[in-house]
């Protein structure tokens, strides 16, 4: 079992931007497909990005598109979450998450694996 930790988070203004990692530990990362989740209070969990294990491909969500950039190191077994122009509405609990198999993990049955989350906040 990998187990994943997330940082970066914080409080921010509308317009700024923010830089999360995901370290991962206890399983070979380079083999894993990762993505990125969010929740904001009273919505569902939805995904943000996902990238494959080699980093040729990549997923974003339309909300979030051309405003964050998803990366990997293997070297360092860690995934980045790029944030730049935030909004308001990005303010949510941001997960890290592994993939099964060889799929993006762009929904909750595609997730192996949950970070314990990273809060952002985005003040107006």
């Amino acid at each position: 079992q990998v187990q994943l930790v997330e940082s970066g988070g914080g409080l921010v203004q509308a317009g700024d931007s923010l830089r999360l990692s995901c370290a991962a530990s206890g399983r070979t990362f380079s083999s894993d497909p990762m993505g990125w989740f969010r929740q904001a209070p009273g919505k569902e969990r939805g995904s943000v990005a996902a990238i494959s294990s080699n980093g040729r491909s990549t997923y974003y969500a339309d909300s979030v598109k051309g405003r964050f950039t998803i990366s990997r190191d293997n070297a360092k077994n860690t995934v980045y979450l790029q944030m730049n122009s935030l909004k308001p509405e990005d303010t949510a609990v941001y997960y890290c998450a592994t993939g099964v198999g060889p799929f993006l993990p762009t929904k909750d049955q595609l997730v192996r694996d949950w970070g314990q989350g990273t809060q952002v906040t985005v003040s107006s």
